[in-house]
C-alpha cells in the first residue's frame, strides 16, 4: 500500500489529525506565505534565507533566524524526498493564511510533478457558530471528514500557480482580479484575497482592518492585550487568519509610527510576539493623546 502524507497548516490542527488516527503521516507546514520576500513557486536558497531574516524581524526576534531557515529547508526537503507513489492529502482552512499556503504548496507539488494530491477544506461546521478552522474540530470530526477529500484538478493546480505568483509579487492588480472572480477553481481564494486587500486599506481609512479594529478597541476602553485580542476577534469576521503574534505585530507597528498612535506600557517597549519572560498581563496599551 502506498504511503500517505497529510499536510496541514497549524500545530493544533496537526495534533488533532494525529489523534484522529488516520492512515499515514501528519506533517505541519510553517510559514506566512501571504507576506514577506520570496519568489513564486519552488524557493531558491536565497529566498529561504531572506524569509528567515524576515520572520525573525517580524516577530521582534522571537523566532531565531537559524531555526527558521532550518525549518524551511526541512519542509521543502520533505516534499522533494517523498516516494513517487506517496498519496498527499492537504487539510486547509478557508482563511487568508491557509489559502496562501495551500496555493504555494500546490505550486511546489506541480514543480515536482506530483499529481496524486487530494484536498480537504472545511469552511463551516454546524456545531460551531464562529467557525475559523480545523483547530476547532474534534479528532472524530476530522476522521469523519476524511472521506470527503477531493482530487486536485489540473485547473486547480494552474490556478494555484497564479495565486502563488500574486502573493509572492504582492501584485495589487492581480489581487483585485482574483477577488472579483465568481467561479474560482479554488473557491475560497476570492474571499481570502479580499481579506488581504482589507489589510492594506479598510473602511476608507489609512489603516488595515486589524489596525482599524485595534484602535476601535482602545477607544472603547480595552487596554490589556487579552481584552484587545477579544475585542478585535469579535469585530472581525470568520474565518480568522491571524493569531496573537500577528495582532501584537500590528500594535507594535502602531507604537513605532512617526508620530506614534499608541503607547505600550510594560517591561519592554514592544509586546512580545513569541515566548517571553514577561507575561502579557504586565502590559497595557493606550492611545497617544
Amino acid at each position: 500500500m502506498a504511503a500517505t502524507l497529510h499536510i496541514t497548516s497549524g500545530d493544533c490542527a496537526g495534533q488533532l489529525l494525529t489523534q484522529a488516527q488516520l492512515p499515514g503521516e501528519v506533517f505541519v507546514w510553517h510559514d506566512i506565505l501571504y507576506d514577506g520576500p520570496r519568489n513564486p513557486g519552488w524557493p531558491s536558497e536565497a529566498t529561504l534565507r531572506a524569509r528567515a531574516v524576515f520572520l525573525e524581524q517580524s516577530t521582534g526576534g522571537g523566532l531565531d533566524q537559524a531555526y527558521v531557515l532550518e525549518t524551511l529547508q526541512d519542509q521543502y526537503r520533505k516534499l522533494s524526498e517523498m516516494l513517487a507513489d506517496t498519496q498527499i492529502v492537504l487539510w486547509f482552512d478557508a482563511c487568508l493564511f491557509d489559502q496562501s499556503m495551500l496555493c504555494h504548496i500546490l505550486t511546489c507539488l506541480q514543480h515536482l510533478k506530483r499529481s496524486q494530491v487530494e484536498l480537504i477544506c472545511i469552511d463551516a461546521h454546524p456545531r460551531i457558530e464562529r467557525y475559523n478552522g480545523l483547530g476547532q474540530l474534534q479528532p472524530s470530526e476530522l476522521a469523519a471528514s476524511y472521506p470527503t477529500r477531493q482530487p486536485v484538478s489540473p485547473e486547480q493546480f494552474e490556478f494555484a500557480c497564479q495565486v502563488d505568483r500574486a502573493f509572492a509579487e504582492q501584485d495589487l492588480a492581480a489581487f483585485q482580479a482574483l477577488a472579483a472572480q465568481s467561479q474560482a477553481p479554488i473557491q475560497w481564494i476570492p474571499a481570502a484575497v479580499t481579506r488581504w486587500l482589507q489589510e492594506h486599506s479598510y473602511a476608507d481609512s489609512e489603516f488595515g482592518r486589524l489596525e482599524y479594529h485595534t484602535l476601535a478597541a482602545l477607544r472603547a476602553g480595552h487596554h490589556s492585550p487579552a481584552e484587545i485580542f477579544i475585542a478585535v476577534a469579535q469585530a472581525d469576521t470568520p474565518p480568522q487568519y491571524w493569531g496573537d503574534t500577528t495582532l501584537w505585530a500590528k500594535i507594535n507597528g502602531l507604537a513605532e509610527r512617526t508620530p506614534p498612535l499608541v503607547r505600550i506600557e510594560g517591561p519592554s517597549p514592544r509586546l512580545p510576539q513569541w515566548q517571553s519572560k514577561h507575561p502579557l498581563a504586565e502590559y497595557r496599551v493606550n492611545m497617544v493623546d
